[in-house]
């Protein structure tokens, strides 16, 4: 299954974002256990299935990097979004592939 996805970026170039300080939105997809058992500070949880009625929780016009596990939820939430719009970047290899212990709670 190929999304098309209008940007990508990869779990490290996101931790070296976050350590320089630069304020991201970021938006993780995954179920509720999922986001329990941690997340990425500062991270916002929207699960997949409420995305598009809780689509006014987020600027269509600001760069939205999306997650989730493996990277194939937050690729067909990155599509849904880009079809309405919004500046989307998909984390690719997921928060499976996140090794940076100090960026997660």
């Amino acid at each position: 299954m190929a999304f098309k996805i209008p940007k990508e970026i990869n779990p490290q170039q996101v931790v070296e974002r976050l350590k320089t300080g630069e304020s991201l939105m970021m938006v993780d997809v995954r179920e509720p256990v999922e986001w329990m058992d941690g997340h990425i500070v500062g991270a916002k949880h929207i699960p997949l299935g409420q995305l598009m009625e809780r689509l006014g929780e987020l600027d269509p016009k600001r760069e939205t990097l999306v997650m989730c596990r493996s990277g194939s939820r937050s690729g067909l939430a990155c599509e849904m979004l880009s079809e309405k719009g919004y500046n989307v970047v998909n984390m690719t290899g997921g928060l499976s592939a996140w090794t940076d212990e100090s960026l997660w709670e």
